[in-house]
């Protein structure tokens, strides 16, 4: 399992006096008011910053993080994703799951055929969306949904799924 889990990316600067504007990957954005530091990942590099405040402005993360003042130094953080500590992450409820740790999962139909790798999760409003990629890059995709989303065992690294009609 990853020790960092992404929290976030910033995605613009917010006024002149150093506040990025972040993108938040979290079901509840309020639950930055509860971080003190977080990690930035830019290119290769990875710097830990300490946050100084915290703002809300519609579905957005408003940060100001210590060090960073004008609006020039908060350019150069623009496109890096957000990290934390797992332990600082909120408990997960049952049946809950980081996307960090289902990515790279082997996804296998209920009858035992093997469908792929789970590559990335989206949302469509409506539910989460698995891609499942397989060895020769056809990619499937599958509703997370009780129907088609039969198990999920980190322990064995596997997904089992129940192909409906039309699914595939």
């Amino acid at each position: 399992m990853k020790e960092k889990l992404e929290v976030g990316q910033i995605v613009n600067t917010f006024g002149i006096n150093g506040f990025v504007k972040v993108y938040p990957y979290v079901n509840d954005i309020k639950r930055f008011d509860d971080l003190n530091k977080i990690y930035i990942k830019l290119r290769k590099e990875e710097v830990e910053l300490e946050i100084e405040e915290v703002k809300y402005q519609k579905n957005m993360v408003l940060l100001k993080l210590k060090g960073i003042n004008t609006i020039e130094e908060a350019e150069k953080l623009r496109n890096a994703y957000i990290e934390i500590d797992r332990k600082d992450a909120i408990p997960l409820k049952k049946d809950e799951y980081f996307i960090a740790d289902l990515l790279g999962l082997e996804v296998f139909t209920d009858t035992g055929e093997k469908l792929g790798i789970l590559d990335d999760i989206y949302n469509n409003g409506s539910s989460d969306i698995f891609v499942v990629k397989n060895e020769l890059g056809k990619q499937f995709l599958l509703p997370y949904i009780d129907e088609v989303i039969k198990n999920i065992d980190l322990n064995l690294g596997k997904i089992i799924v129940h192909l409906i009609d039309g699914l595939i």
